[in-house]
């Protein structure tokens, strides 16, 4: 009876590893494929904000990737399994599970060893507990600056470019194409501002660490800043606000009385975008929700992430018009979407130029509506007071489209200012990044800017050097990629707001053991909780006493008893010595979190 025991739990632990080292093996390489050039900054965003606004294409196809197979893989162990076990012969049954088992801890093994190594987990790690001064010592706080609009304030109209490069146009252009798939595009940046001073080619901006997906790039190009924070004490879709102790782009113009708007054919809410826009600029929001609940769509019509770029052009004008009747100045911002990796939206308006390469059709169909949308508001009365950015948003995360792309070519944004009173100081060429963005747009609406910088941009059209072309990309990603004081205080209000302690949440009796030097770490010891709250989830805050800013968070496991423990590893703050602080939060099911009890004084030397 003990052999037939062991024998079902055998069973079915090696149905459950075999199942899970598939999963994990399609999965990881999956998500690399989904997410070209992904990086630890990026995922860990994603893993940590709500999946609301998600596209359901890309949830299908994980499913069709990775979740068919796994379930055959799961069905075919256990046929497996069960055969194996009415099998006569013993050894055969031990002999085939140890096999699924080496096989399952050899690919678990490989395929955490690959992701570990391609997200340079190492160096995230280590940066984790490094910090740089480099945004501190560069950045320029606007409220610091005397920024003096033209008497006559200039209507701004902002179009984001999902994805969109200088890369996609022909080598002569600038690009890295042997056949140009964005004319138009390339025909409007040449013929306006790109800041490629007399070459007549396309110019850039380079995208840094913290700029490299949609609401980054955003939020970089608006506020001259990485997207660097701890999501862990940033619960996006609960907070109040989203980096309260800046200045963006949204607010200046806010400040100077403008209109604003934000134009998105998919949900604002997805990545924080409405959060940052609403509480930065008041901007109202007009996204898929907007437009399916007042009619403008069909009844129940939805696509690729909610409605696609054809609407959206259409919309546009509406909303223009609209604006443009107004006493105050405006400023549209947009956001297409047809332009999204994995191989982009196909509309009914898309060529069959480049056959079978649909994402090259999905940019050329692209280049044409923008190109149109650009013709249509320069026959306009607004037009000439207006003046128009187009800017991709960050390189394309499409997994094949740019792999034959030489890797001494540097990827750029699409860049393109029209219509701007103003012209660079000097036509030379500049080296830039997507940061430089925030300044430059405010001087392409006439506005004199103190020193020409904000943020960590430059305005493009001075002669002040950017932090580019005085420190280079590669010193300037190594040092986004440590910890910045700055944005820990830039954050701070975010993270009192979400952890404050509320009287009477509960209370629990915490220990903790001494600092073992042997294993660098000492544990925390959670138990006897009282509270009313409906709680889900129980998690430590520690950090040192003398540097409260170095925070880490740490998920606790259960003893069984109602206790819980969490183990805190000195190496995660740099083997700082000096006395700790830990800190319990109850968090609930939609993540609203409390603090319930706290220990200090416990030494790491």
């Amino acid at each position: 009876m003990l052999q037939k025991i062991i024998k079902v739990i055998l069973s079915i632990f090696t149905v459950l590893l075999g199942t899970f080292a598939m999963l994990v093996f399609k999965g990881i390489f999956w998500m690399f494929k989904t997410w070209n050039h992904l990086t630890m900054d990026e995922l860990v965003f994603h893993l940590n904000s709500p999946l609301e606004g998600t596209n359901q294409g890309m949830i299908n196809d994980f499913v069709y990737s990775c979740g068919i197979i796994t379930i055959v893989t799961a069905i075919v162990l256990c046929v497996l399994m069960i055969v194996l076990y009415f099998c006569k012969r013993r050894w055969v049954f031990y002999a085939a599970g140890g096999i699924v088992w080496v096989v399952s801890a050899v690919t678990i093994g490989y395929t955490l060893s690959y992701a570990w190594k391609t997200l340079d987990v190492s160096s995230y790690n280590d940066n984790r507990g490094t910090f740089s001064t480099f945004i501190d010592d560069n950045y320029v706080a606007p409220t610091d600056v005397a920024l003096t609009f033209p008497e006559k304030k200039r209507n701004l109209i902002y179009i984001f470019l999902e994805s969109m490069e200088i890369t996609y146009a022909d080598e002569q252009s600038g690009g890295a194409f042997k056949e140009n798939v964005i004319p138009e595009l390339t025909e409007l940046s040449l013929e306006n501002e790109n800041f490629s001073g007399d070459r007549n080619v396309l110019n850039g901006g380079t995208s840094l660490p913290g700029t490299g997906w949609t609401i980054a790039a955003m939020f970089a190009q608006t506020s001259g800043l990485p997207l660097k924070i701890s999501i862990g004490d940033n619960e996006m879709n609960t907070q109040e606000s989203f980096f309260p102790g800046i200045t963006s782009l949204g607010d200046i113009l806010e400040a100077a009385g403008y209109n604003q708007g934000l134009l998105i054919g998919s949900e604002a809410v997805f990545g924080g975008r409405e959060l940052y826009f609403t509480t930065h600029g008041n901007y109202r929001m007009w996204d898929y929700n907007y437009y399916s609940q007042n009619g403008s769509l069909p009844e129940g019509y939805r696509v690729w992430w909610g409605y696609e770029d054809d609407y959206l052009f259409d919309f546009a004008k509406d909303k223009l018009m609209e604006m443009s009747q107004e006493d105050e100045p405006f400023n549209l911002t947009m956001l297409t979407v047809d332009t999204h990796f994995e191989d982009g939206y196909i509309c009914e308006d898309c060529p069959d130029t480049y056959g079978e390469d649909r994402y090259a059709n999905v940019m050329a169909c692209s280049s044409q509506k923008v190109s149109e949308f650009i013709e249509w508001i320069q026959q306009q009365d607004f037009y000439e007071n207006t003046t128009i950015v187009i800017s991709g948003d960050h390189p394309t995360m499409d997994g094949d489209f740019c792999e034959d792309v030489d890797e001494e070519y540097e990827r750029k944004v699409y860049t393109a200012y029209i219509n701007a009173p103003t012209s660079p100081e000097e036509p030379f060429w500049r080296e830039f990044s997507t940061f430089d963005q925030f300044p430059t747009t405010l001087a392409g609406l006439g506005v004199q800017i103190e020193g020409n910088r904000l943020g960590l941009g430059t305005n493009l059209f001075s002669h002040i050097p950017t932090l580019t072309e005085r420190f280079g990309n590669e010193m300037i990603s190594a040092e986004l990629s440590k910890k910045s004081r700055l944005m820990e205080e830039l954050t701070a209000d975010i993270v009192d707001e979400s952890l404050k302690l509320k009287e009477g949440a509960g209370s629990a009796a915490v220990t903790a053991t001494s600092y073992d030097n042997t294993t660098g770490q000492f544990e925390v010891t959670i138990s006897d909780i009282k509270t009313d709250m409906d709680y889900q989830a129980v998690r430590c805050l520690a950090f040192p006493e003398e540097d409260e800013d170095n925070q880490q968070w740490y998920d606790v496991y259960s003893l069984g008893d109602g206790s819980y423990m969490a183990e805190i590893y000195a190496w995660d703050y740099g083997y700082q010595t000096g006395n700790y602080k830990v800190q319990v939060y109850l968090f609930d099911a939609n993540g609203k979190s409390v603090m319930i009890s706290e220990i200090g004084g416990i030494m790491v030397q």
